[in-house]
């Protein structure tokens, strides 16, 4: 298919990456992944995979008096780039596979560039399709079917030799019920029935017999406007991303990350992070739920505290060693979680770690 020689270069990569906080969640998700590229053809092809080893015993899990549970998930994508002069295609696919939950979906965009290759433009599309069913039930019994459309356009400029500007916007639709079908919400008699981060057992003395599962929007519209900044020192490179979000729901918010690896000689590498997360809650979120005077529902009900208001700290850091064709490198951030209007729980902490392995052999 191609000549033998041609100028190919392989990136291998082994990490094993760990994630656990205050809540009682844990994850362990090992991962490989891989490449083959060709610089002067303009072709890259790659792919990886990973499992997702998760046990919780989160107060949702508690509150529901249920058992601790623990379950994998495998994911795995596949890439391709072909871009041999100033025009180029992109596509890729995954897969990940839960035993309540499996999500299928394909991209592909479209690559110019211009002014002699100091700028391009971009446009792609996404598909997905999501499976949503419950654990030790076959999903022809039970499942909920969620579609996603993505459209991408883009916009990346250099500024000059050291700076490097893009800007890329998502608008996506989604279709279908992402309700938790484990997820129960309580209701209570009067709104604010009991305060933000209130217990389970004081939950439970305060609300209704009645426990609803969960029931949001069948469909949600979700618009992403995204900037990333790169600039190069001597010794130290600047990487800043702002992301803008709104959704048909009433959620708004904005992500800002900084990244600052700084050479230390050449073999080392230090690389500092910090990420700010701040949202307010979609529309029809509440803190307590409650029944009309003849007893009836609300139109939705909302149990992930993730859609209410809240906001994300995270700072941490880490290095890498050269080792003549390897890295091995190791990070870990802190991640404090303030959740404004929320039950049993009003901050979670935790912590995630990751130690990588890559080769390069050209």
């Amino acid at each position: 298919m191609f000549s033998a020689d041609a100028e190919w270069t392989s990136h291998a990569r082994l990490e094993t990456a760990g994630y656990t906080d205050s809540d009682n969640v844990s994850v362990l998700t090992p991962s490989l992944a891989g490449s083959v590229d060709n610089a002067p053809r303009g072709i890259r092809m790659g792919g990886s995979y990973l499992v997702d080893i998760v046990s919780a015993a989160s107060v949702d899990i508690v509150s529901t008096a249920s058992k601790r549970w623990r379950e994998p998930r495998h994911a795995g994508t596949l890439d391709l780039r072909y871009k041999p002069r100033t025009f180029g295609v992109t596509g890729s696919g995954y897969a990940s596979i839960e035993p309540d939950y499996r999500s299928l979906g394909a991209s592909g965009s479209l690559i110019q560039d211009f002014a002699s290759k100091a700028h391009s433009v971009s446009l792609g599309y996404s598909f997905g399709q999501d499976v949503a069913g419950r654990s030790g039930t076959p999903f022809s019994v039970f499942s909920n079917v969620i579609y996603k459309h993505t459209i991408s356009p883009g916009v990346t400029f250099t500024v000059d030799r050291a700076t490097v500007l893009s800007v890329l916007f998502d608008a996506a639709i989604e279709r279908g019920d992402t309700s938790k079908p484990y997820r129960y919400v309580p209701f209570f008699a009067q709104q604010n029935a009991v305060p933000a981060g209130a217990k389970v057992d004081e939950v439970n003395r305060v609300r209704l017999p009645e426990r609803a599962l969960e029931h949001l929007p069948v469909s949600r519209n979700r618009f992403a406007l995204s900037a990333r900044l790169l600039h190069r020192w001597d010794t130290v490179t600047l990487r800043l991303t702002e992301r803008l979000y709104a959704d048909s729901w009433g959620l708004v918010a904005s992500t800002t990350d900084v990244r600052l690896p700084i050479d230390l000689g050449k073999k080392w590498r230090a690389f500092p992070h910090a990420r700010l997360h701040l949202q307010n809650g979609v529309t029809f979120w509440e803190r307590t739920y409650t029944l009309d005077a003849a007893g009836g529902f609300p139109s939705y009900w909302a149990g992930d505290r993730e859609l209410g208001p809240l906001r994300i700290y995270t700072l941490g850091g880490g290095a890498s060693l050269m080792l003549g064709k390897f890295i091995v490198s190791a990070q870990f951030d802190a991640i404090v979680t303030q959740f404004l209007d929320a039950i049993y729980i009003s901050r979670r902490v935790g912590g995630l770690g990751s130690l990588a392995v890559e080769a390069v052999f050209e």
